[in-house]
This record gives C-alpha cells, sequence and structure tokens, in this order.
C-alpha cells in the first residue's frame, strides 16, 4: 500500500492498495470517437521544423485527394500537458472528432502529437507556451506549402493552452485568417490559475470564505516561487509565507499546514508543480498582450461550467483586448452546462471528465463548424 497526496487546489489524500487478483476494467463508451471507414482522406505524416531540432508526427484530414480542390485549413492546438494528436483523455479524442467534423464540412484539418508525445521528438519537460507556439508556426510552415491547402483560409483552433498559444502565432503570422479558442485564457496566468484553484478547492465541499482566503495564499505562494532564485530557496520562501498566513488554525489544519512538517510538505510539492519552465512562463504571460494585436476573425467559447479556465472573467478579459485590438469580426460565447472539456456535464467536477460518455458537445461543434464556414466564404 502507497500513501501520498496529490496536488490539485490544495493537497488531496491518495491512497493505492496492491491487490492479488487483478481487476479487468470495462473499457469506457466512446460513441463519439470517429471509426472508419471515413468520408474523407486521412493521412499520416511527419516533418521537421526550420532547424531541423523537432520531428514532428500529426495526421492530416482532407474532405478529397481525387483532384486539384484546395480546402480551407485549420491547425489544431492542445492544451497544457504533453498530449497527443487527438487530445487523448481519458479515452476521449476530441481532437479527432473535431477533425472528423470539419473534413466532412470542406475544411483541411492538421493535429499533431505535442513535443515529446508519439511520433514527435523533443522534450515537453524543457519547454514553454513560446517553444509550443514556434511548433505551430511549424505546422503552418507545412500546411502553407501543401498542395491541397487554400492558402488565403488558413486557421487555428485552440483548447485551453492551445487557446493561448493561437493569439500568439496569430498576432506575429499575417497567414493565419481566424481563430477558434476553446476555453482560452483571457487574464494574466497567475490570476488564471489562482481562481482555478479556489473554483476547484470548492468544488471540493470546502467552504467558499476558506476556499477565498486560500486563493489569497495562493497567490502569494506563487509569487514567492516566481521571484525564488532556485527550487530551494522557493521552498523556504514559501514557509515563510505559511508562517505567517493570518487565518483560523482549523483552517491550516484544513490545508495540512498547521505544524511544520506539513508546511514543508505542502511547499515542496507545490514547488515541484511549479517550479518549471512551463509554468513560470504561464503564471508571469498576459493574453491580453497578444489579443490587442490580432487583425484575424476570432471566435471565443468557454462552457459555463468551466473549473479550470473560468468564463466570466476569461471571456471578459478576451472580449476587452479585442476591443483595443484590429479586427472586428469576433463573437464570444459562454455555452450553458459544459465543462473545461467541452463535455455537457451533471455534478461538473474534475473526476466527472472520466464518467461521461459525451466527449465533446455537440452544440459547441455545431458553433464552431458553422462560424468557421462563414470566415471562409
Amino acid at each position: 500500500m502507497l500513501t501520498g497526496q496529490f496536488f490539485q487546489g490544495r493537497a488531496f489524500d491518495l491512497l493505492l492498495k496492491k491487490v492479488k487478483t487483478a481487476t479487468v476494467l470495462s473499457k469506457p463508451k466512446r460513441p463519439q470517437t470517429p471509426k472508419p471507414p471515413f468520408s474523407y482522406k486521412s493521412i499520416d505524416l511527419s516533418f521537421e521544423n526550420k532547424d531541423r531540432s523537432i520531428k514532428y508526427g500529426g495526421t492530416l484530414t482532407l474532405p478529397d485527394t481525387s483532384g486539384i480542390k484546395k480546402y480551407p485549413a485549420v491547425i489544431l492546438i492542445s492544451g497544457s500537458g504533453p498530449q497527443d494528436r487527438d487530445e487523448t483523455i481519458f479515452g476521449h479524442k476530441p481532437f479527432a472528432i473535431i477533425a472528423d467534423e470539419l473534413s466532412k464540412k470542406g475544411f483541411a484539418v492538421l493535429r499533431l502529437d505535442d513535443r515529446g508525445t508519439g511520433k514527435t521528438t523533443g522534450n515537453h519537460a524543457i519547454a514553454n507556451s513560446a517553444d509550443f507556439a514556434n511548433d505551430t508556426e511549424a505546422a503552418l510552415d507545412y500546411l502553407l506549402q501543401n498542395k491541397f491547402i487554400d492558402v488565403a483560409h488558413v486557421g487555428l483552433i485552440g483548447h485551453s493552452e492551445g487557446g493561448q498559444i493561437a493569439p500568439m502565432v496569430a498576432a506575429k503570422r499575417k497567414e493565419i485568417k481566424f481563430i477558434v479558442l476553446l476555453a482560452g485564457p483571457g487574464i494574466p496566468g497567475l490570476d488564471l490559475l489562482t481562481e482555478q484553484n479556489v473554483a476547484i478547492v470548492k468544488s471540493s465541499g470546502v467552504d467558499a470564505a476558506v476556499a477565498e482566503q486560500y486563493g489569497l495564499l495562493f497567490k502569494k505562494l506563487s509569487s514567492a516561487i516566481i521571484a525564488s532564485k532556485d527550487s530551494a530557496a522557493a521552498v523556504e520562501n514559501g514557509i515563510t509565507v505559511l508562517q505567517n498566513w493570518q487565518v483560523p488554525d482549523s483552517v491550516k489544519t484544513l490545508f495540512k499546514v498547521d505544524k511544520a512538517a506539513g508546511r514543508k510538505t505542502y511547499m515542496k510539492e507545490m514547488v515541484a508543480a511549479l517550479y518549471n519552465p512551463w509554468f513560470r512562463y504561464f503564471l508571469q504571460y498576459d493574453p491580453a498582450d497578444n489579443l490587442k494585436k490580432l487583425s484575424c476573425a476570432v471566435l471565443a467559447l468557454n462552457g459555463s461550467k468551466d473549473l479550470q479556465v473560468l468564463p466570466a472573467s476569461n471571456l471578459e478579459g478576451i472580449k476587452k483586448a479585442l476591443q483595443q485590438s484590429k479586427t472586428s469580426n469576433y463573437e464570444i460565447k459562454e455555452i450553458p452546462q459544459l465543462n473545461h472539456l467541452f463535455q455537457t456535464c451533471r455534478q461538473c467536477s474534475l473526476d466527472e471528465y472520466s464518467t461521461l460518455e459525451e466527449s465533446f458537445s455537440p452544440v459547441a461543434l455545431e458553433i464552431m463548424s458553422t462560424w468557421l464556414l462563414k470566415q471562409v466564404k
């Protein structure tokens, strides 16, 4: 038996038990996952970036390859963490579903394995969002050379962190004519993660006022980590913040930081999670900077039950930034009862991601595909 803690918002107890007889788990039902034969062409491919430091593996779906027709195209950009080309999570394959839907409606769709995942080389652990933006640019360069692509109608669809990367690329590359942000960030990374942690703590049953107090603590701890010269200093600086946390002892006990040993364990886990190139970049990044530079069309969607990228603040942040941009062609929608993965949820907790059969809301798919078709007329 192994005991430990899982860190997300706060430390949750984790218990792993060894069993004598393996239990065969039934494969979860994922009825939306596309299955062959397809009505479009699906091509597995590989290519390199300009300096040949990364080789990418991916799939390009095309409505047809028998003639000389060119198709509008989109590149799919995944969320945080190493993801395969289908953005597979708990057996759900949302990017395969999006590619299937759009290629049936006349789009070429390119989706890639992330760095260090599947057929793509590189080290995901030392990369940040700017590096992933470079990967998207490499994908764009590949598409622009493909004989089946209508280079006048090329766009990006980014989910979560991908919704941060899409504006980074579109602000730089004028070949991008439209972008779709699926639960994309609209506020600075530190603010987003603070809101996310408060929401997750609330969803675990913690009193709302206590969760808000934790949010203030999380922001102080994160700022201390960013300012630290190394991980050891980050742990010590965080412990000092915890020692000075002015809340009732019962609250400290709840978060397991009432004793010195608990504070040290807590900070070691938090620093292990946050003291890396990706998090340090994300915590200090403000998406408004690139959103304000956009001249392409933008569709921003978010689910009303998203606990990871909260819809109210992030959609408002996107709206305010776009009002200062060069584009007047943008739509911002909050879709009822959808979670961060764009599933129609019931309890709408994080652990429901795996139990829901729906992989991606048909309502969201229809909104997105209808908008995209308008952009390529």
